[in-house]
């Protein structure tokens, strides 16, 4: 470790230790916000950076704009030096850069960077020494030191070096990787109870990293490369993936054999060993579990290698909303009534439960599908009183009322957000088909469960 390198670990990790460090996040969506507002609690000085004017303007005004996060703690930050901003400039005033940009797929299931590529284009024109940088966004093994280290490099003359696995040399600045661990409405376990993965492409990466994340974190679990840690990450999610396409696989069996696969879970869960409850629904949604497997398959490709399991999964799972559109239906088809020119009502837009969130939804893709069926669709959710138009889709739809539900050829539960009576909505509608098993304990004719 040359003295340079020893030099900016001791003046960074005081700062750190100290809580002088100051932070710019980068993407002040479901990952970065809720990040900030963890720095900012621990009185971290931090600033939040966003191209979307909107956003700033609210966090700047103490406004929130993701359901789970309250005014209030919003302003609690801002009155603790927290401040978002659109100018890429005081990068210069920072010690700590972290990314937290969405990485979604393209229409043909490949992995797009291009907001990983833009962020670090305009952080590196203002980079200077000894700063540490730390991606977030889920992405493939080898995108941190095959894409963003290259782009900083290069974005500023080569003027900076960043630091090199053996440390060898003297480094410009420091970069590390760290997969967000966000699991939106879930309140059983406090974010800072969640151990922090952490791998940097060097020893001073790695130090500064772990002691960055460990004043908010009970916990960090080094790594050696960024690419394990980025790796971690997909295997995380793939798992869900892999588990949940085999229940929604045997979901589909279990119908035919007139077998309720709720039930069949319920009762292997109750072995104390060897097994874990997963649930089938109506598709995968959210910006992970649905991106993860193409990611990894992607990459696998370069190394020629096929990801035969994981991709069937995949495809397991995009299959699901179509699948509900057939047994949507069928259930018409049962009461004398084609999908064609039916009115239907879906129950939920967000991707899952008590969120508003609605990246990778299989509500999109199901409204889409039953109007290319000649259906007339409307919804309802709670979250959002408005559904335009996004990376995959062109809706344009507004909120429906819950107040008539008789009117609807059938009521179609995509997400089953807690704060729906479905005892009322079983008594009311004509048809319900549930896809989320939101109708358990209610015994009704009027009721298909898919």
């Amino acid at each position: 470790m040359t003295t340079i390198s020893v030099s900016n670990l001791r003046r960074i990790r005081g700062k750190i230790d100290a809580r002088t460090a100051r932070l710019g996040i980068f993407g002040m969506g479901y990952v970065g916000l809720p990040l900030a507002l963890l720095f900012s609690g621990q009185q971290f000085p931090v600033i939040g950076f966003d191209i979307d004017e909107k956003k700033v303007e609210s966090l700047n005004l103490g406004r929130s704009y993701i359901v789970r996060i309250g005014a209030e703690e919003i302003q609690w930050a801002r009155q603790h030096g927290f401040s978002s901003t659109t100018d890429f400039a005081l990068i210069e005033e920072l010690d700590v850069l972290i990314i937290c940009v969405p990485t979604p797929l393209d229409e043909f299931h490949q992995p797009d960077l291009s907001y990983i590529r833009d962020t670090a284009q305009a952080i590196a024109p203002h980079l200077r020494e000894g700063q540490l940088v730390v991606l977030e966004s889920t992405t493939y093994p080898g995108t941190t030191e095959e894409v963003l280290i290259p782009l900083l490099e290069a974005g500023n003359h080569g003027a900076l070096r960043a630091e090199r696995p053996a440390g060898d040399g003297p480094a410009g600045f420091y970069v590390a990787f760290s997969p967000e661990r966000e699991d939106p409405s879930n309140d059983t376990v406090e974010r800072c109870d969640i151990p922090k993965v952490v791998g940097g492409v060097g020893p001073v990466s790695s130090e500064l990293a772990q002691a960055l994340y460990g004043s908010i974190f009970n916990r960090t679990v080094p790594v050696s490369s960024p690419a394990a840690a980025e790796m971690t990450k997909l295997l995380e999610n793939i798992y869900r993936c892999v588990n949940i396409a085999l229940v929604n696989e045997l979901k589909q069996l279990c119908h035919r054999m007139g077998i309720d696969v709720f039930e069949v879970i319920e009762a292997a869960k109750t072995k104390p060993f060897g097994f874990q409850a997963f649930y089938p629904g109506p598709g995968l949604g959210g910006h992970c579990i649905p991106v993860d497997p193409f990611y990894l398959s992607w990459k696998a490709k370069q190394y020629d290698f096929r990801t035969k399991f994981i991709e069937l999964a995949g495809e397991v799972n995009v299959q699901m909303p179509y699948y509900v559109v057939e047994k949507t239906a069928e259930a018409l088809n049962a009461r004398n009534k084609p999908l064609k020119g039916s009115e239907i009502l879906i129950l939920g837009v967000a991707y899952k439960r008590d969120i508003d969130d609605l990246r990778e939804s299989p509500s999109l893709i199901i409204i889409e599908l039953l109007r290319q069926y000649g259906a007339a669709v409307s919804y309802h959710d709670p979250y959002f009183p408005h559904v335009g138009r996004g990376r995959h889709y062109d809706l344009n739809m507004v909120r429906a009322a819950l107040d008539d539900l008789h009117r609807y050829d059938c009521v179609l539960v995509v997400t089953d957000h807690s704060t729906y009576d479905y005892g009322r909505i079983a008594r009311d509608a004509r048809l319900v088909v549930d896809t989320r098993n939101a109708m358990r304990g209610i015994r009704s004719s009027n009721i298909v469960r898919c």
